[in-house]
């Protein structure tokens, strides 16, 4: 038994995780390429190897005449006999070669044989091991900055990440470790090359995924996903289980769930809402926390109109827009937002125009909401009632809607007041 050679591959299949069928094929190949370069051809070079005990046997056919005109190739009767009695003229004699006789040339040929099939098979499988974790998300440590583009360690290989996939305002230092989401693995020769994403919607939805137990199980589900990397994040979630409230279930219990994840994103603000199929319900959550007045959503035009009470205008936008905006993304509608005023100072506008009956409900799918022109209130017949006063709010600012608590700020100061992240559920 060759121990030496057994302990070898043994060894190389440990470290590179490359499997020894490949390393034999490689000690074969290059055998083969050394009997070539010894003898200058290799046509009739066979090469056999026994994977138990790594001994190996390299021999050449050669075909018995009387008269050899090339040595390689034939072999004369008298030598056959030497190696088997029974050799007759035509018969084809195995003649054993010598490894330890080739040059010093073809012994170098062999050895880089086997290294750049070693080579070859390590990029390989550090390739295949990424291509199966591209679209997740994986750890890895900040190496160092090259330009504006960061080169982040994952353990067997690097990456890059771009400087148009960084978050604006996320500063890293070497050795800090971070999650990313891969976005793509390309096999070069040099190599996989493996871009990554820190602003990618993936990637929140990734994280909500390995830290929330009942989306990893399939009990809640992410419907939607709206980012702006950054800044704020809205997910629609909805359970699959009646027992099982999504929304409490990505918030975990005094927010640690979503609190771990707004860490990770570097004080990214989340905002977590009730998926609905009906597409008013579902604008309404979108929109929150602002209160709604009412909805009106057409399904085949994918545009809505929603009305809000004057003192919620600037809330339902959000600063710069960005409320309403990332509403528009997560329910694919386009959202018209006006204030009570607007809307009844707008041509043509009329009350009943957002009040429907049981049969337009059903067939429509529109949000049933009506509104009292006199009290100025409005409902949802989904089984709670928002009013539109101010008598519903507490003295420090806090407003309640659907069982989670939202910081009121009045408006402009939008993203300063109002909480990041869905406060815990009560």
């Amino acid at each position: 038994m060759n121990k030496e050679l057994m302990e070898a591959l043994d060894i190389l299949e440990k470290e590179k995780e490359i499997s020894k069928d490949t390393l034999f094929e490689a000690i074969e190949n290059s055998l083969i390429t050394a009997c070539k370069n010894h003898f200058g051809k290799a046509d009739n070079i066979k090469v056999e190897i026994d994977r138990d005990t790594c001994d190996f046997l390299c021999y050449a056919e050669k075909e018995v005449v009387e008269e050899v005109e090339d040595d390689v190739l034939q072999i004369s009767l008298e030598d056959a006999r030497n190696i088997s009695q029974k050799a007759s003229l035509g018969d084809i004699i195995h003649v054993e070669i010598k490894s330890k006789e080739f040059g010093r040339i073809a012994t170098q040929n062999a050895k880089n044989v086997i290294l750049q099939k070693i080579r070859e098979e390590e990029r390989s499988v550090i390739y295949n091991q990424y291509f199966e974790k591209e679209k997740d998300v994986v750890t890895g440590i900040v190496q160092r900055y090259v330009g504006r583009n960061i080169s982040i360690n994952l353990g067997k290989a690097d990456a890059i990440l771009n400087e148009s996939e960084q978050v604006k305002g996320e500063n890293f230092k070497p050795t800090e470790r971070i999650k990313v989401y891969i976005l793509e693995v390309k096999n070069t020769p040099k190599g996989p090359r493996i871009l990554v994403s820190r602003t990618h919607p993936e990637l929140v939805k990734r994280l909500f995924e390995a830290e929330v137990t009942e989306i990893k199980d399939g009990t809640v589900e992410i419907m939607s996903i709206a980012r702006e990397a950054g800044s704020r994040t809205k997910i629609a979630v909805r359970s699959h289980n009646p027992n099982v409230d999504a929304v409490g279930a990505c918030v975990g219990i005094n927010g640690t769930r979503v609190n771990s994840i707004v860490d990770e994103l570097c004080g990214e603000k989340i905002d977590i809402v009730n998926w609905d199929e009906n597409p008013g319900n579902l604008i309404q959550n979108a929109l929150s926390p602002a209160k709604i007045v009412a909805v009106f959503a057409d399904p085949d035009e994918k545009t809505a109109k929603v009305v809000v009470p004057d003192y919620q205008l600037s809330l339902a936008i959000g600063k710069e827009g960005q409320n309403a905006r990332l509403a528009a993304r997560l329910t694919g509608y386009k959202i018209d937002i006006k204030s009570e005023t607007q809307a009844k100072d707008a041509p043509g506008f009329r009350y009943e125009d957002y009040i429907y009956d049981d049969e337009e409900y059903d067939e429509e799918g529109y949000a049933e909401e009506g509104y009292e022109e006199d009290a100025g209130e409005a409902y949802m017949e989904e089984g709670y009632t928002q009013e539109s006063g101010s008598e519903e709010y507490a003295e420090d600012g806090v407003q309640e809607a659907d069982g989670v608590q939202y910081a009121e700020d009045g408006a402009e100061d939008y993203d300063e007041e109002v909480p990041g992240t869905v406060e815990e559920q009560e």
